[in-house]
């Protein structure tokens, strides 16, 4: 071809898909179990379970798992005689019933789940009521607690730790997995981190670059994260782990022993407000052909979240995870950007008590349109965090739990291989989706969707 023309060359593989069909009794280990996410979705997982009803000053509500992508969104099977036929995503393949998880998991504070839901004072007290005689009788394992990686102000609450070196904690976290899966009759067990941001986590060569150095830092009792003891011994337990907060709990020695022992891992962070937003409306304008300058968000919040966030080291994971939200899309315009360009972003958070649970974020979207004109354009969102944050808890854990009995192979080539271990099919429900290395990674939120469908049809 002349100048600047391409040559495209079709060429097709043939893929096998074997999923195994059998659905196996799931147990979910929380860390944080205690917390505001922990404590909804083992309420929410009860009251549906339980059918259970309660009146509001608005008439009466049902339990219901709106906001999951499982649950409660439906995808096109195709067209049939009378029109277009859609199904519910959980009726693709056989998946985990969200109703038959089993919870358990550790915090760093004692309280009961009665009271950890009381506390986080998310659920309607009408509900919390009928719930009560349930949860009172749940109580987290003692957790993994390391001061300088979360904010003081979360002291307070730690009375619920274990001691001894790392390695004995570590060890002990190991044992509780075993014990759970043990007592629950669970035949899978998969941990998922919901607790605090930890501050991110120096990565250096012969500490935590290779998964031998990391056991030997643990052993010897180096600087390792809480999050990446509880990541280690969930691989050598065989169980996927999934983070859902911005830290960098997956240090490249976790990854590596990760793919290692053949396991699972995935995040990091999940995707739930304000995020979610930007990765649709950055996508909806750039390839309108209109080029956002600049993305500011002001979020504030009164839960324990916003409580830890307020600490600058622990605001500065969470700064790093929403920020990169927009790089694949601009990346992929190279008529609105040149190779250095990019919109600037700023993130700022603040804790104000008074408004709990109900996360205000507020953006501000410039944009520079035809001739030099401008844009802009301004979103005031207010979201219950929890109620968003537990449908993904549940939507991570049950694709987690697919994806291990799904192997791929290609036609000629030897019997069909499981996933890639670090899961970046879950990239829908994380803000900065980790991905194996060298590959891209996708924000944009209908293709990290389509991902999935593709994938299950």
């Amino acid at each position: 071809g002349g100048e600047g023309e391409l040559g495209v060359t079709p060429s097709s593989v043939h893929l096998t898909f074997r999923t195994e069909r059998r659905v196996p009794k799931l147990g979910v280990m929380l860390v944080g179990w205690g917390g505001n996410n922990g404590s909804t979705v083992t309420a929410a997982v009860l009251a549906n379970r339980m059918a259970l009803s309660w009146m509001t000053k608005r008439g009466r509500k049902h339990a219901n798992y709106y906001g999951s992508l499982l649950q409660a969104s439906t995808v096109c099977l195709g067209s049939g005689p009378s029109g277009d036929v859609y199904v519910p995503f959980r009726d693709l393949l056989p998946m985990v019933d969200p109703n038959d998880i089993v919870f358990d998991g550790w915090d760093i504070s004692s309280l009961n789940l009665a009271e950890a839901m009381r506390r986080a004072e998310v659920l309607d007290w009408a509900l919390q009521e009928q719930l009560w005689p349930h949860m009172e009788g749940l109580k987290p394992r003692p957790s993994i607690y390391i001061p300088e990686f979360i904010a003081a102000n979360q002291e307070e609450r730690a009375d619920n730790v274990l001691t001894g070196t790392k390695a004995e904690q570590m060890a002990q976290i190991r044992q509780d997995i075993r014990d759970f899966k043990h007592s629950s009759g669970a035949d899978k067990v998969i941990v998922l981190w919901t607790a605090n941001t930890e501050r991110f986590c120096d990565v250096q060569p012969g500490l935590n670059d290779t998964a031998d150095n990391l056991l030997r830092a643990i052993e010897s009792g180096s600087e390792v994260s809480p999050s990446t003891l509880f990541a280690v011994a969930s691989i050598l337990e065989g169980c996927t782990y999934i983070n859902g907060s911005p830290q960098n709990t997956f240090v490249p020695g976790a990854v590596d022993l990760a793919i290692q022992r053949g396991v699972f891992i995935a995040g990091d962070d999940f995707k739930s407000g304000q995020t979610k937003l930007k990765s649709v409306l950055v996508d909806f304008l750039i390839s309108s052909g209109i080029k956002p300058v600049s993305i500011v968000s002001y979020n504030h919040l009164g839960n324990n979240d916003g409580r830890n966030l307020s600490a600058p080291a622990q605001f500065h994971s969470k700064e790093l995870s929403k920020s990169n939200v927009v790089d694949d899309m601009v990346q992929a315009n190279a008529v609105l950007y040149g190779p250095e360009e990019r919109p600037e972003h700023c993130v700022v958070i603040k804790y104000v008590p008074c408004v709990g649970d109900s996360k205000r974020a507020m953006d501000e979207y410039t944009s520079e349109i035809a001739l030099g004109g401008t844009n802009t354009i301004v979103i005031h969102n207010v979201c219950e965090d929890s109620l968003l944050a537990f449908p993904i808890i549940l939507d991570l854990v049950i694709l987690a739990e697919l994806c291990q009995r799904i192997r791929v192979g290609v036609e000629g080539e030897g019997e069909p291989q499981p996933l890639h271990s670090v899961l970046s099919l879950l990239g829908f429900l994380c803000k900065a989706p980790l991905v194996p290395e060298g590959a891209p990674v996708v924000n944009a939120l209908f293709r990290q969707r389509a991902a999935l469908e593709n994938l299950f049809r």
